[in-house]
């Protein structure tokens, strides 16, 4: 396969024309020894494949020129002889190298093949298992470039699969061709060998001519991709937006461009490889030409054999023969040094929220949290949250207000272990979390958010996301505990409806109740509600607020919520504008008070009575 067949993925593009992020682009270099030390440390698994590998590598780098070699000495002693006895003997012994050569081609193959896919299952279960450690944050901040970390997945990692089962063996093999052929022809006639040697400058510099120029051409190709495989998972998962919005001929219009320019990088890259490996070929046929005049004017002057000439010649067809196949190999190794970079730049971004290696499990909570001063920023940004400090006793509900922006969801990441405090601490039973497990701490916690996502499957997979090993029965408890059960029921296939991609094929607020019920079944300690009934209608809603207050009892929550019921209902409600902390205390006292809350909760109040609720902050 050519390296143009085989492309590799970096960079960004938005379809609603935001700048393309570079944070990833390859650096310059076509290959890198430090990158393949790196990959052959993947291969120590396999240790004794590869080193079977490699011997019968060595053992075919040998047997090709070794098949040369006996062609030719059959040609110019038996044949040239008429020796019919020998020339059958020779004829034989060739077939039974050949059947042996085959017969290593076979297993050298079946080992590459195999050894490559190893490579690449370790790899592809090394990036997941490195993209479940890395914090929230981190894809936070790469929303709308999924398509990136799919492709470091996909696309990058076949590269490096070409890199180990054809590449590498495959020049090994070919490197190892001319070196016996170039051993063999020193032996026949070593000033003859000299002409050889003192063509190769003119095929390095030549290869060191179309290097640079192939380097950026395909690297060009890889960012063009990129950008197009983001752009299409951006796009689907918007194509609401795109048609509501009416910007589908805008949307083709840009991404009519970015194809262009895939199609204009491909073509450099084809116009670079249409000259290069031509012209690689035309250099091995003219050099077999001046050896010709040279070795054809020692022989007339009676310098060198006939036979010697002949086995030089078939031997020189060896070692020029190479030349192009490696040079088609360079562009593939090209494809997989770039594939390569992005996957170990993936791989080497540490996650900036990792546990400690002395982190303690945190043992059955009793849900008294507490954040004491608490300042954070995002990165080098500004502070987001500025001295918050508060304590939730065990089995309070805590209800957060205050305008959008104002930093309620930030406390919430907090709470949960999606970020730690750039100063101060978050307290749970007195741990902080700083010195804790996140494991531990949200294995007690259960989560119910605006957007809840489900994984394709059925109703009752993912409810049981909440505790994998629960039972049927386990499951249809935590719906009647919620009084839902009818609602899910209703469902066309019931529980064993099937649910598309992120919840295709549920409205909003059946989606929401399956989140709920997983909540339910979870059991945790501190449960978060972000917004979690904004997406129910009222009557659903005033069917949740029953269960809710089953599902709060006991347990230490912290609530976002259109709905002033459950604010009306919670222990306390602290007010957060500009991150600060501004006002607590209980519903009834804020309201007597007059302040922000009482502000916020008229102008809820009024929207709540002309239409659809807003949320009171």
């Amino acid at each position: 396969m050519s390296a143009g067949e085989r492309r590799t993925t970096a960079g960004n593009a938005a379809v609603a024309g935001k700048p393309v992020d570079d944070e990833e682009d390859a650096v310059e270099r076509p290959l890198d020894l430090g990158i393949i030390r790196r990959l052959l440390t993947y291969t120590r698994p396999y240790a004794r494949k590869r080193n079977w590998l490699l011997l019968l590598v060595v053992l075919r780098a040998i047997q090709i020129p070794a098949l040369g070699w006996v062609v030719g000495s059959i040609l110019s002693g038996p044949i040239a002889r008429h020796d019919a006895a020998g020339t059958a003997w020779g004829v034989a012994g060739f077939l039974a190298l050949a059947l042996i050569t085959e017969l290593v081609f076979v297993f050298r193959m079946r080992f590459a093949l195999e050894l490559g896919e190893a490579v690449v299952h370790d790899l592809r279960n090394q990036i997941y298992g490195h993209l479940l450690r890395m914090p929230i944050s981190y894809f936070e901040a790469r929303t709308g470039r999924v398509g990136r970390l799919i492709s470091r997945t996909i696309s990058d990692v076949d590269t490096i699969r070409v890199g180990v089962q054809d590449v590498a063996f495959v020049a090994v093999v070919q490197l190892g061709s001319m070196v016996g052929a170039a051993i063999l022809m020193i032996y026949y006639d070593w000033l003859l060998f000299l002409v050889v040697v003192a063509m190769v400058p003119l095929l390095w510099r030549l290869l060191a001519h179309f290097r640079k120029r192939l380097g950026r051409a395909h690297r060009a190709v890889h960012e063009s991709f990129s950008k197009i495989t983001s752009t299409l998972a951006e796009s689907v998962t918007g194509m609401r937006v795109t048609q509501g919005f009416v910007r589908e001929d805008i949307n083709g219009g840009l991404f009519r461009q970015l194809i262009d320019q895939h199609s204009r990088n491909n073509m450099e890259v084809a116009r670079h490889a249409a000259v290069f490996l031509p012209m690689l070929e035309f250099n091995g046929q003219l050099f077999i030409a001046v050896l010709l005049a040279v070795g054809g004017t020692q022989a007339l002057l009676g310098d060198v054999s006939l036979q010697a000439l002949v086995q030089f010649l078939f031997l020189s067809n060896l070692f020029f023969n190479p030349i192009p196949i490696l040079g088609n190999l360079y562009n593939q190794a090209l494809t997989a040094m770039a594939g390569a970079e992005r996957v170990w730049k993936l791989l080497d971004t540490e996650p900036s929220l990792a546990d400690p290696p002395d982190a303690i499990a945190l043992p059955r909570l009793t849900g008294r949290v507490e954040l004491r001063d608490v300042e954070f920023a995002y990165g080098t940004g500004p502070r987001v949250l500025k001295g918050i400090s508060f304590v939730a006793e065990p089995g309070q509900t805590v209800a957060l207000v205050g305008p959008t922006g104002s930093g309620k969801s930030t406390i919430l990441g907090l709470v949960a272990k999606f970020n730690v405090p750039s100063a101060g601490a978050v307290l749970f039973d007195g741990h902080d979390t700083r010195l804790v497990s996140g494991d531990s701490l949200r294995q007690q916690m259960g989560n119910v958010l605006q957007n809840n996502f489900l994984f394709s499957g059925t109703v009752m997979d993912n409810v049981r996301l909440g505790r994998p090993v629960a039972s049927d029965a386990e499951i249809l408890a935590a719906a009647e505990a919620l009084e839902v059960r009818d609602l899910i029921e209703d469902l066309p296939a019931g529980w064993q409806t099937r649910v598309g991609e992120k919840g295709g094929g549920l409205s909003l607020g059946q989606r929401q109740i399956v989140c709920f019920c997983r909540a339910m079944l979870a059991d945790p300690r501190v449960l978060i509600l972000d917004e979690a009934t904004s997406a129910v209608d009222a009557f659903t809603e005033q069917r949740l607020q029953r269960a809710l207050r089953r599902l709060l009892a006991g347990r230490t929550s912290f609530v976002v919520a259109h709905r002033l019921s459950t604010i009306r209902h919670a222990d306390q409600v602290l007010v957060i504008e500009a991150g600060r902390l501004v006002e607590s205390g209980t519903h009834d006292a804020l309201m007597a008070r007059g302040g922000l809350y009482a502000s916020l909760h008229r102008a809820f109040a009024r929207s709540a009575s002309a239409g659809p609720p807003a949320e009171p902050g």
